[in-house]
């Protein structure tokens, strides 16, 4: 099965319809660093993280992990450790997954940029919770309700299932 995620905002799966949040800019098929918008492809969804302090686990059958206060995402495209969890405090640029606001409560790292990772092609492009304002865009992540992520964790059979970010003409940035 694949989630769809589509440019206006809309995520198909499973024959049901949820409301999605996509990158600042867009979805792009050029995905650089920095550049706000979701990266178009078939990505895999590799392992869930959750604020225990905050959350209950979700259901899934993914790998699933409870975030420390000391995990981060490197997002420095000239260090050895880019687009990898890595140990907080980091001395290159990172993403700290033990955030004040909700958007990682629940977070799903996919497998894009991984094999192999290339510098500068973007980084730390998850599936999380949407904002407190619902509103915002993200920063290139997939980003969804907390019950439509857990309703979709707990549908997702990992060596089945793609998410797929779908790119059009009319979202090309």
């Amino acid at each position: 099965m694949r989630l769809v995620i589509t440019a206006d905002g809309t995520a198909h799966y499973r024959n049901k319809v949820y409301a999605a949040t996509i990158g600042r800019t867009g979805i792009t098929n050029k995905k650089t660093e920095g550049d706000g918008a979701s990266p178009a492809g078939i990505y895999r969804l590799c392992k869930a993280f959750y604020r225990a302090d905050r959350v209950l686990p979700p259901i899934t059958s993914l790998e699933l992990a409870k975030i420390k206060n000391t995990d981060g995402w490197c997002d420095a495209p000239d260090d050895r450790n880019y687009n990898n969890l890595v140990t907080l405090p980091y001395h290159a640029s990172y993403e700290a997954f033990y955030r004040s606001d909700p958007a990682y409560n629940i977070v799903v790292e996919t497998d894009y940029n991984t094999d192999p990772v290339v510098p500068g092609a973007g980084s730390a492009i998850f599936v999380h919770l949407k904002k407190e304002d619902k509103s915002q865009n993200t920063e290139g992540c997939i980003a969804f309700s907390e019950p439509d992520l857990r309703d979709i964790l707990r549908l997702w059979k990992p060596n089945k299932d793609r998410l797929v970010i779908e790119f059009t003409p009319e979202c090309q940035k």
